[in-house]
């Protein structure tokens, strides 16, 4: 798999302009791969990323205004669900394959998904699917979104099978 280096390889042109969920969605993504990588802590980087990232310019990028309040629900709620989501994430890889032995965008982008797919009831599990896959494409120009796609799918299919239209299959 390609590295990434947690910023949007930026030669995909955006279909439309980022919703501010869509926003937040993306900064949690980079918040978490910068705590992964960096180490850095929960609170100094959900602060960070509120007051001087989202809706501000940085380096030239302009960051488009999100829904602090959601982009802070995904970063608090990976961090404090991990030990459940994880083992969900592990059991969908390739046989083989861990989540710790994958990109750390890659990681970033599977768990805010699976945060999202069991926590948050109240967004569509075809929202999820689309949102993180878009943002798998904004990353990677290899397999990655398609391992995101497929991850997803089978979570989504373990989590909420009603809302894809299929029977909830056995595992993890």
């Amino acid at each position: 798999m390609s590295k990434s280096n947690g910023k949007p390889k930026g030669k995909q042109k955006p279909k439309k302009d980022p919703t501010p969920r869509s926003t937040a969605r993306l900064g949690a993504v980079q918040a978490l791969y910068q705590m992964d990588i960096a180490g850095t802590d929960l609170n100094d980087v959900v602060e960070e990323f509120s007051e001087h990232r989202l809706g501000a310019e940085v380096d030239g990028d302009h960051y488009k205004d999100a829904d602090i309040e959601f982009f802070e629900a995904i970063i608090r709620g990976v961090v404090k669900h991990q030990r459940d989501i994880d083992p969900l994430l592990d059991e969908r890889l390739a046989t083989g394959w861990r989540l710790a032995r994958i990109d750390s965008i890659m990681r970033a982008i599977l768990r805010s998904a699976a945060f999202e797919l069991r926590e948050r009831l109240d967004v569509p599990a075809r929202v999820v699917l689309n949102e993180y896959i878009d943002i798998a494409n904004a990353f990677f120009e290899q397999d990655e979104p398609k391992v995101v796609n497929g991850v997803l799918d089978s979570l989504t299919n373990h989590l909420r099978p009603k809302e894809l239209g299929q029977k909830a299959k056995a595992g993890g």
